[in-house]
């Protein structure tokens, strides 16, 4: 029957209360019997109700547990046992078990003044669940996140540029492999490391500026000069891109810096090239005019050497005036020779034989001072080139390097077949393929960086004024070219030049039999009153032009221009030779007027005088089947046209 006493009733009370709390809650005594309990409990654990009357002694609570096997294999007697044990010792504890069933039950029990304890049972299986979905979320994002750190890792790396990453103190937060190798280091080791102590104090005190306008906010791209790992000096161009916030504040700098030696290189070359054509046009364009000049001057000091030969006091003056003649003609022809890109004769040339001869002759000429040394390191296939240009590049060559050292020293000379691949080819601006190469080192000092950008360049030179006229490299650059080779300098300063020629590999073939005299000097013709026509625009050429071939036995008939020339050819049946410079004004040039002047007369001989042919007339002239004499010439050179005549 139920207690209805004041105190029976709260009893009942208080013991409604705990059913509806949704933990499991126990209090024992100090012998360790129940003294209370609440029905979540039992539902919790699923405990027998005989359990839950007063005084049940908390050792049946623990047997029931083991014998149904909540606490796992063992003797079921002694798990009880221990367990006594901990209770009996009433202090504070905490602990989760799993029950079979697969709930997590969170068991914490607290001693109670004068003994005894009280013990809450939670059901924190959900909470538990949640718990390990999370951390499997956060773990698989984990994963996915470093999979894409990888993967990203995988492709800066893959990317040929330096990409990087500093915070503001500056330090490195991150860097691809190339950038760290860039510094000698790891893409881990460069992490947390300041900029200063990864790229040195010097460099980034050039870079220090930089550095403060991006991390102030700003776009900043510079370029620099730095020695890499390797030795080799590159070219970088970077650029800093403010990390910042939504709020416009910068937490760092990205970089990204690529590496443009070759693209340097490329634009040094273009302007080299464009320097080069921009002195030939020049010299083009004033070296009609200046031939003729040199003509009208030549032909009138050898017009009165000839008239004053019983005067001999007289030679003292005409002749250093007709060698400065012939030394200003010879200037010009070297111009030509670089304007007009001419090949020469190219035939295959026993390179190694022909240094070997040279050497020997320059032995001769330098001073003891100077050692001449020829190195071989095997016998190249012969290269494809003109052998006098050959001759005269590496006499230039060869009195450059005598000069740089001040008439003491070394000169080496070393030849060697070589081959060029596509990306050394690239860069040296060639064809792929085999190559001899010849290396003409000297002992001087060297050159400074800007001296040796410039050392191709037309009248550009280093030393005193009037010792020399700066075409000699340029000289020896044109040539290479020409030949389908090139060029190159090399020369740390203190450790002497190099200068490289790579001319092409050819296969050998037999030479021509007897000697070709180009000059025509051997077949030199006087004439007896046969009548010439002289076609040229310049009054001053065509009167010594005309003395000479007066001088040679002939006489003649004058024209300024193509289309005065073929009318007196259809009327003047009597014409025999026709001598008629290129350039002329009008539509006609000298070749159209050889050529239709055979058409109009097959038996007229003709033969052609030039001070300098462009545009058109160069490409005819490759075709051209008239003999051609270069302005200015003296009478037996005119001789020799005139005995070539065709």
């Amino acid at each position: 029957m139920a207690d209805e006493t004041p105190a029976g009733v709260q009893l009942r009370l208080l013991q409604a209360a705990l059913d509806h709390i949704n933990q499991g809650f126990t209090v024992f005594d100090g012998d360790l019997r129940l003294v209370a309990s609440n029905r979540w409990l039992f539902e919790l654990l699923e405990l027998p109700e005989r359990l839950s009357r007063p005084g049940t002694p908390f050792a049946e609570f623990m047997r029931f547990n083991a014998e149904r096997g909540e606490y796992g294999d063992g003797d079921i007697e002694t798990m009880v046992a221990e367990r006594v044990r901990r209770a009996g010792a009433f202090r504070p504890h905490y602990l989760e078990r799993r029950r079979p069933s697969g709930e997590v039950v969170a068991i914490k029990g607290e001693p109670l003044p004068g003994g005894g304890f009280v013990t809450t049972y939670t059901d924190i299986t959900d909470q538990r669940q949640r718990e390990e979905a999370l951390e499997r979320a956060v773990s698989d994002r984990t994963a996915k996140l470093r999979e894409s750190e990888q993967r990203l890792r995988l492709i800066t790396d893959a990317i040929p540029a330096l990409i990087a990453r500093f915070d503001a103190e500056p330090c490195y937060t991150f860097a691809n492999r190339r950038y760290a190798a860039w510094f000698g280091l790891t893409a881990e080791s460069i992490i947390g490391r300041a900029v200063p102590e990864v790229i040195g104090d010097r460099l980034y005190g050039e870079l220090e500026p930089h550095l403060r306008r991006a991390l102030a906010g700003h776009e900043v791209t510079y370029e620099y000069r730095r020695t890499g790992p390797d030795g080799r000096l590159a070219e970088m161009r970077s650029t800093l891109l403010p990390d910042m916030d939504e709020h416009g504040e910068v937490h760092g700098c990205f970089v990204l810096s690529l590496d443009i030696t070759e693209q340097k290189l490329r634009e040094a070359e273009l302007q080299q090239a464009q320097k080069m054509e921009a002195v030939g046009q020049l010299t083009g364009g004033v070296a009609h005019d200046f031939n003729n000049l040199l003509t009208i001057v030549l032909g009138n000091l050898n017009a009165l050497r000839r008239l004053a030969a019983d005067r001999p006091e007289l030679a003292e003056f005409v002749d250093p005036a007709i060698d400065a003649a012939n030394r200003g003609s010879s200037l010009v022809n070297r111009l030509l020779a670089f304007a007009r890109g001419s090949t020469g004769e190219p035939r295959p040339v026993d390179v190694a034989a022909t240094v070997v001869d040279l050497s020997r002759l320059l032995r001769r000429s330098m001073p003891s001072s100077v050692e001449v040394v020829t190195q071989l390191t095997d016998v190249p296939r012969p290269a494809r080139a003109d052998r006098s240009q050959l001759e005269n590049a590496l006499l230039n060559l060869a009195l450059n390097a005598r000069d740089a050292m001040g008439g003491r020293g070394r000169i080496l000379f070393t030849i060697a077949e070589t081959p060029v691949d596509s990306v050394r080819a690239t860069v040296l601006g060639v064809a792929p393929g085999d190559y001899v190469r010849i290396d003409v080192k000297d002992t001087g000092p060297g050159m400074t960086e800007e001296v040796r950008r410039r050392a191709f360049e037309p009248f550009f030179t280093t030393k005193e004024f009037g010792a020399g006229n700066g075409l000699g490299l340029s000289t020896v650059y044109g040539f290479a070219r020409r030949s389908a080779g090139t060029v190159t300098i090399a020369s740390p300063p203190g450790e002497g030049a190099c200068v490289t020629l790579y001319l092409p590999c050819t296969e050998p073939q037999a030479e021509p039999a007897g000697d070709e005299d180009d000059s025509g000097e051997r077949n030199q013709v006087t004439g007896t009153g046969e009548l010439v026509l002289l076609v040229e625009d310049d009054t001053g050429v065509r009167a010594v032009v005309r003395r000479q071939l007066n001088d040679l036995g002939y006489l003649v008939l004058e024209a300024e221009d193509a289309g005065e020339a073929l009318d007196m050819i259809r009327s003047i049946g009597e014409i025999r030779y026709l001598i008629s410079d290129i350039v002329m004004p009008g539509q006609m040039n000298g070749i159209a007027l050889a050529r239709e002047a055979k058409t109009l007369t097959p038996a007229i001989r003709v033969g052609l005088i030039s001070g300098y042919a462009e545009g058109r007339e160069t490409q005819e002239l490759a075709s051209c089947p008239f003999p051609v004499l270069a302005k200015p010439f003296a009478t037996e050179a005119l001789a020799g046209l005139m005995g070539r005549s065709v």
